[in-house]
């Protein structure tokens, strides 16, 4: 099964393409079919429902009924077969990760044991010699069309097929109604496929390909609701910040490939790993342009402003997004590229200082959002800049496990979302929510299990891999600044508490207390059909248990350390090597028991304020100290700003200067030339006409006057020669005789 790894992607791909066809051929024929109604006078299309203010179809408020329900939904043309189509793939695609998985062995790739499926020669660059700061022979330059199964892309395919394959399966009830369903399945496929090239990729090529992938349908199903201005913005806004993001990145594989003369990884981080002094000086700057790209694709300062616009689409995309494709791609790369950011302490540095002040700084914007999809939203942001802060002190290992555990319980709780934006017929604003805990049961209690997990409660999945990275972060040193690694962990620390405090009032403001909506609102709350609710079942048991294959302190209970160990190539003269400094017992206890203080406290007071005090002391201490929760609601106006530096200023102003510019100097040299061009013309023209054709000409006037003149004494008559010859003696006689 092992050789059969390209089937994994190609699954998803195929789907797109079916998926893709079929809604083309089913809406064209229902556009010729309109046509023909239309020409008897029939209304062509029928009113579409209003959009709702706050981003959903109200469709999702019957989203468990059939396609010809009485709610008066148009019937989904070919349905069934785009449902069978996209869900089925993905779950091949599962089947066969997990089947190559276990061919190639659990064991063997602990071990360090990596598949490559080599489908053909890409790009044959013929035989060079090597650029790189080790030179050699020349060798052949190629990039092949391969795949590579090690434990790191053993990991993803594993957590990203399973996740995305229960949220294509949610999408069936969620998106039952929408007249794109088709259009949506192909879209979803697309993103599976392109997420699992990226992280099948073997090498940097095939990985951006990947990237970009991403990045497409990212675009694409952000604004799935392409007839709303808030989702088109948020797709633009979306893909035109990543595009940042990839410019860095590309720029960082042209230096790689400068200094590796390879693209392949089986190539470039053993060579890496064995001439460390040869690769390190030249290292930092490659280091930082990848980091920039996935500051963009992982939504890190100052490039994470298109993720919480990226809400505007549908809910399951949010889920996808944030838990199981896009947002993980820098993560990954940072990891798969964690020799080149080991030989660069600088790069690393960057890297956990903006994964930490990314950490608090979307938490403390999380604090007071009132949005349920905006609050999980810098939530994962939040939780990016952990898994950044653990990849920058070194703790690539404890970065992957919280990428994983966090998709379990992220991807639950935007689902859990998404079931109460159904509930309420697309209300997404959680003031105007309460009591649905007894109305939905099952979304609240898989919601409760995912928001302890995320808080970090001990023996949930969020508690292992969080208590990981605070254990790194303060065990960390670096030369340049030994005292960072203090200030780093007291920041995770704080950012944990802050965590736990603003998912519990998420919870309390949603769930607990008493509606706060419209009567007639309420009488409609239902809860979510089984499509919707056993993926929200399946992901909340995997936010308690998923985070036992980590277990510290206990013997052989590292389990994904062990696992994800082999990535971390040793260096050539570094000895017994590790990524991270690790704790000892007793400190990593000291450290759990405050990473549960700052939970508990967290938790404690969003429970003490919200759900028995109903906001009266949040209330009050924004009384106390409005220009602070002004700028923390209105998120620091960072969007704010850069609309006014970048949109308005860079972009629109600059524009007008060129535009200006254009128009006064670049036009005004182009007319200012040409009218002294006319001017010279002129000034030619009459130099020409009057003085060089005068000259010429008075020269022939003269001569033909003369000429004529001579002509006339040419009469042809004997007489007149005559005449003339006499006349001419008589003058010479006349003169010699006066003067003799």
């Amino acid at each position: 099964m092992k050789d059969l790894l390209w089937l994994v992607p190609l699954f998803p791909l195929a789907g797109f393409l079916v998926n893709g066809v079929l809604y083309l051929i089913s809406h064209r024929t229902r556009g010729e079919a309109a046509d023909a109604h239309g020409s008897q006078g029939a209304p062509a299309l029928a009113a579409a429902p209003a959009p709702s203010v706050h981003g959903e179809n109200p469709a999702h408020t019957h989203a468990g009924s059939s396609a010809h329900d009485p709610a008066g939904h148009s019937p989904i043309p070919l349905k069934t077969a785009h449902t069978v189509v996209g869900t089925v793939s993905v779950g091949l695609s599962c089947v066969f990760a997990f089947l190559a998985i276990l061919d190639v062995g659990i064991g063997r790739l602990s071990e360090g044991a990596a598949h490559v499926v080599t489908l053909y020669r890409w790009l044959p660059l013929g035989v060079n010699q090597a650029v790189g700061q080790v030179h050699g022979p020349a060798g052949e330059w190629f990039v092949d069309a391969a795949f590579r199964l090690d434990s790191l892309s053993a990991l993803m395919i594993a957590f990203v097929t399973f996740v995305g394959f229960l949220i294509h399966v949610y999408s069936v009830g969620y998106m039952g109604h929408e007249e794109g369903y088709g259009r949506y399945f192909a879209y979803l496929n697309l993103f599976m496929f392109s997420m699992l090239l990226l992280v099948l990729g073997a090498n940097f090529l095939l990985l951006f390909v990947g990237w970009e992938g991403v990045g497409l349908c990212s675009y694409l199903l952000i604004g799935y609701f392409y007839d709303r201005d808030a989702a088109a913005d948020a797709g633009k806004k979306a893909f035109v910040v990543n595009r940042i993001g990839d410019f860095g990145f590309i720029l960082g594989i042209f230096g790689i490939f400068s200094l590796f003369g390879s693209l392949d990884f089986g190539k470039v981080f053993p060579a890496a790993a064995a001439h460390p002094s040869a690769y390190a000086p030249y290292l930092t700057l490659v280091c930082l342009c990848l980091f920039v790209g996935a500051c963009g694709k992982s939504a890190q300062f100052p490039l994470y402003v298109w993720l919480p616009d990226a809400m505007a689409g549908p809910t399951p995309v949010s889920a996808l997004i944030h838990a199981a494709t896009m947002v993980t791609a820098g993560v990954y790369m940072v990891a798969r590229c964690n020799v080149l950011f080991r030989l660069s302490p600088d790069a690393l540095l960057v890297v956990a200082v903006v994964g930490g002040f990314t950490a608090l700084f979307a938490a403390t914007i999380g604090v007071a959002q009132n949005d349920i999809k905006k609050v999980l939203a810098y939530s994962t942001v939040s939780q990016l800049g952990y898994m950044f802060l653990a990849c920058g002190v070194g703790a690539f290992v404890a970065g992957m496990f919280h990428v994983m555990t966090h998709a379990f319980f992220k991807a639950c709780l935007f689902l859990g979302s998404g079931s109460v934006i159904h509930a309420l017929g697309g209300e997404q604003d959680i003031r105007k929510m309460g009591g649905l805990a007894s109305k939905i049961p099952v979304t609240y209690r898989t919601f409760l299990v995912a928001t302890l997990a995320i808080a970090g409660v001990p023996l949930l999945a969020g508690f292992f891999s969080k208590d990981a990275i605070l254990a790194a972060a303060f065990e960390a040193h670096f030369a340049s600044a030994p005292w960072l690694g203090r200030v780093l962990w007291a920041a995770a620390l704080f950012t944990a508490g802050l965590t736990a405090f603003y998912m519990l009032r998420l919870v309390s403001l949603t769930f607990w207390g008493k509606f706060r909506g419209g009567t007639e609102q309420e009488a409609q709350i239902h809860e979510s059909p089984r499509s919707m609710t056993v993926p929200l079942i399946v992901l909340a048991f995997l936010s308690v248990v998923g985070g036992y294959v980590g277990i510290p302190m206990v013997r052989g209970g590292d389990r994904i350390g062990e696992f994800l160990h082999p990535i971390l190539l040793p260096l050539a003269g570094a000895g017994a090597h590790t990524a991270a400094h690790e704790a000892a017992a007793s400190t990593e206890a000291l450290l759990m028991a405050a990473s549960v203080a700052a939970a508990a406290i967290g938790l404690a007071l969003a429970y003490v304020w919200y759900a028995k005090g109903e906001g009266a002391v949040p209330a009050r201490i924004a009384a106390r100290f409005p220009g602070v929760y002004r700028a923390v609601s209105n998120k620091y106006y960072v969007d704010e700003a850069y609309d006014s530096v970048f949109v308005q200023g860079l972009a629109k102003g600059g524009g007008r200067f060129l535009w200006d510019f254009d128009a006064t100097v670049v036009d005004g040299a182009v007319n200012g030339t040409r009218h002294v061009t006319v001017g010279l013309s002129w000034l030619s023209s009459f130099f020409d006409q009057y003085v060089v054709d005068g000259l010429v000409n008075g020269v022939a006037n003269t001569l033909q006057a003369g000429f004529r003149g001579f002509r006339r004494a040419q009469t042809g008559r004997v007489q007149n020669y005559a005449l003339v010859m006499g006349g001419g003696l008589f003058c010479l006689v006349a003169v010699y005789l006066l003067f003799r």
